[in-house]
């Protein structure tokens, strides 16, 4: 048996220590002394030390008595603790870049930044762009239709920023936020949705937005392969999808037809440059976006055959 002040040297340990993991149920005593002091069985020294390299890793001590009764909590337990670390480490990279857009500017500038920035939480969260995009889409959307098409559109936050890549996020934040969008873009205002959207033009939304992927997949190898816009499988695809959304068939009349109807707009054009800016690492491409793959099969609606 080992006195409480005995059992503090052999672990390298304060006594008030052994007294704190004691009192909070950690570190059993096995017995009082005649005179009431706490006495320590062989086993204690081993579990002290256990106790002490479970703190270490910064388990805070419920969690530590959880490994203590049952060993094998530990690794949710550890994969916990790594996740929480990774969120504050993404959190304080961000507030770094967000720091240095700050630094080499004019005073006009940082004011400016200084605004789209605060605007933003740390780490960044995408709850407004989500909602931008359920507020943009055509009404009465399956949802799994409308939750793939929000995956694909949102852009996750770079998990070690630059500082360019800070600012378009807020930018893209600002973007999003801004009155007529969140007053909703149906509003059939000039600031309603795109003609394909509108009710009444017999387009069918959901397999408009089911099958416009494959399309964009093919443009997107076009575009990574640095070709122009032209006639083929990409386009082939993307107007095959419009025509069954409007119960149409692939005619030279109706890609006429949709070469006028699928007129820019500026505001998603808007959106998806930002995105391209917040994906594009310091070195290296971004995967093309949805929206370059949409301009290049618009583009190629016009090109020669």
């Amino acid at each position: 048996m080992w006195s409480i002040g005995q059992l503090a040297e052999q672990a390298g340990v304060s006594v008030k220590t052994v007294r704190f993991y004691s009192d909070r149920g950690l570190l059993p005593e096995a017995a009082r002394s005649g005179g009431g002091h706490r006495r320590y069985g062989p086993d204690a020294l081993d579990r002290l030390r256990l106790i002490r390299s479970l703190r270490t890793l910064d388990l805070p001590v419920p969690d530590v008595g959880r490994v203590l009764d049952r060993e094998d909590e530990l690794a949710d337990i550890v994969a916990g603790q790594l996740r929480e670390v990774g969120s504050r480490l993404a959190a304080l990279r961000w507030r770094e870049a967000a720091l240095r857009l700050l630094t080499d500017c004019t005073a006009e500038e940082r004011a400016e930044r200084l605004r789209l920035v605060g605007a933003v939480s740390t780490p960044p969260d995408t709850t407004a762009i989500a909602r931008f995009w359920r507020c943009w889409l055509p009404a009465r959307l399956p949802s799994r239709v409308v939750t793939a098409v929000v995956d694909r559109a949102v852009p996750p936050p770079p998990d070690a920023p630059t500082p360019a890549q800070v600012l378009a996020f807020a930018r893209l934040h600002d973007f999003v936020v801004r009155p007529c969008f969140v007053a909703g873009p149906r509003a059939g205002t000039d600031h309603g949705q795109p003609e394909v959207h509108a009710p009444g033009k017999g387009y069918r939304p959901a397999v408009l937005y089911e099958g416009l992927p494959e399309a964009y997949e093919l443009a997107a190898a076009q575009l990574h392969a640095g070709r122009t816009p032209h006639r083929g499988e990409a386009l082939d695809c993307f107007v095959a999808v419009h025509a069954a959304a409007l119960n149409r068939r692939d005619t030279a009349d109706f890609r006429r037809t949709l070469h006028h109807m699928l007129a820019a707009e500026p505001r998603i054009d808007r959106y998806w440059q930002l995105t391209a800016e917040v994906l594009t690492p310091p070195s290296g491409r971004p995967e093309p976006t949805p929206g370059a793959a949409d301009n290049w099969l618009r583009a190629a609606l016009a090109a020669p055959a």
